[in-house]
């Protein structure tokens, strides 16, 4: 319901902005623009994709997803069949089975969402996806409402959206390209940012949850997560940004051939049919990817009408005039763009972050907050609509609030970590 009301109400804004602006301002072309608009359109002054062709880009997202999904799914069959996630989850069960106290001891899930969590640690999106959605489904097994988000499934996919992330690879690229004095800089407030989001959300669910997080193992875990954190922060300050991004690659993508071989030789060391089970996990990789379609046309087209009515810029106007009123610093008021359209599409935001540092220039107190931004957290209504609609869940709950709060915590120690390391 609360996923209804939003996506209504994204719509019924993004329309009545642009009829405001249609018959009082004089922008005439601004309905064709929301309907056939093109964003490689010369002559199209948005620079924005409209309804037509943003569920041309929802279907083609969806198709590109079919590939991965078959290949990292089909991977996961294998290690099911060999028993290698019912050994991740006996691993992780101590520190899991208190935050999700509704899963039974080595229940799958919990492999499948270490997985995503370690891929989203790594920065590996494509990988993180299948296997979110592979513990969704898990999950799912275990919801006795099934069109009703479970306490689990609610818990796991907002610290999915909070997107702890240990190197923001590709902001550190951008900034790279745009030629900053150095690249690396926003490394540190990132990584604090996605942290603090982290263990936000995880507060957040476990007081609607009543779970006691005050408990020896769980403050052991973050320790010890903590901890590592530290070291790794120790170790990228004394990189540059070409050492930081080759670093980043043969972390991740090494681990990520790691994990493949391992799997493999698991598999054929429990005498399985290796590639019949991987061609089985594939199979629901296809009809995955399929089955979201619909689900990501609606919430793609409901935030682009946003975007092309210019329902941001009314709000950014909104928030720079009353800041500046109160006689505070509005310098950070140019990178919010970058935080408001961050929960809606990582694109759009990665643009916005670019337009940031072409407009400001790259060692701007705006563009470092956008790069902050940008690097800080995930796609909240993207992955509302993509792991929600993968299991047919109508009723979020308060999944949405819990998320959309995290992320208000985050933008506001992002501008906070700004202030403090560049201000």
């Amino acid at each position: 319901m609360a996923l209804s009301r939003i996506w209504s109400a994204f719509i019924i804004v993004a329309i009545v902005v642009a009829s405001i602006k249609c018959f009082f301002f004089g922008q005439t072309d601004i309905f064709n623009w929301m309907v056939i608009g093109k964003a490689d359109d010369a002559a199209n002054p948005l620079k924005l994709d409209g309804i037509i062709q943003t569920c041309w880009v929802a279907v083609e997202l969806c198709l590109k997803l079919i590939g991965i999904l078959a290949f990292f799914m089909g991977l996961m069959s294998i290690a099911e069949r060999a028993g290698g996630i019912r050994l991740l989850s006996r691993i992780v069960g101590p520190f899991f089975s208190k935050l999700f106290p509704d899963i039974p001891k080595g229940h799958p899930s919990m492999g499948h969402m270490i997985m995503n969590f370690s891929a989203n640690l790594l920065g590996l999106d494509n990988a993180a996806t299948p296997f979110g959605l592979k513990a969704m489904e898990s999950l799912q097994e275990l919801n006795p409402s099934k069109d009703v988000a479970s306490n689990a499934q609610i818990m796991f996919l907002c610290l999915h959206a909070a997107g702890l992330n240990l190197i923001p690879v590709s902001v550190i690229a951008i900034r790279a390209s745009q030629n900053a004095s150095n690249p690396t800089d926003i490394f540190i407030p990132c990584l604090i940012v996605t942290f603090v989001g982290t263990i936000t959300a995880m507060m957040i669910v476990s007081f609607k949850q009543k779970i006691n997080l005050l408990q020896p193992v769980v403050i052991g875990w973050i320790l010890s997560i903590s901890f590592v954190i530290a070291l790794l922060v120790l170790y990228i300050t004394t990189l540059n940004a070409d050492g930081i991004k080759s670093f980043s690659g043969v972390l991740s993508n090494g681990l990520i051939l790691f994990v493949i071989l391992v799997i493999i030789l698991g598999g054929l060391y429990k005498k399985i049919d290796v590639f019949d089970a991987f061609i089985d996990g594939a199979k629901n990789g296809f009809d995955t990817a399929i089955r979201i379609i619909p689900y990501l046309v609606g919430m793609l087209v409901a935030i682009s009408l946003l975007r092309t009515s210019g329902t941001f810029d009314v709000v950014i106007g909104g928030i720079k005039t009353l800041f500046a009123s109160l006689g505070a610093d509005t310098r950070f008021v140019e990178g919010l763009p970058t935080a408001l359209i961050r929960p809606l599409s990582g694109g759009a935001a990665r643009g916005m972050m670019v337009s940031t540092m072409e407009t400001y220039g790259p060692d701007s107190f705006p563009s470092r907050l956008s790069g902050i931004f940008q690097g800080a957290s995930d796609t909240t209504f993207y992955v509302v609509a993509v792991y929600f609609g993968a299991v047919n869940i109508k009723n979020t709950r308060y999944a949405i609030g819990a998320m959309l709060l995290a992320d208000l915590v985050g933008v506001c120690t992002a501008i906070g970590l700004c202030y403090l390391f560049f201000g």
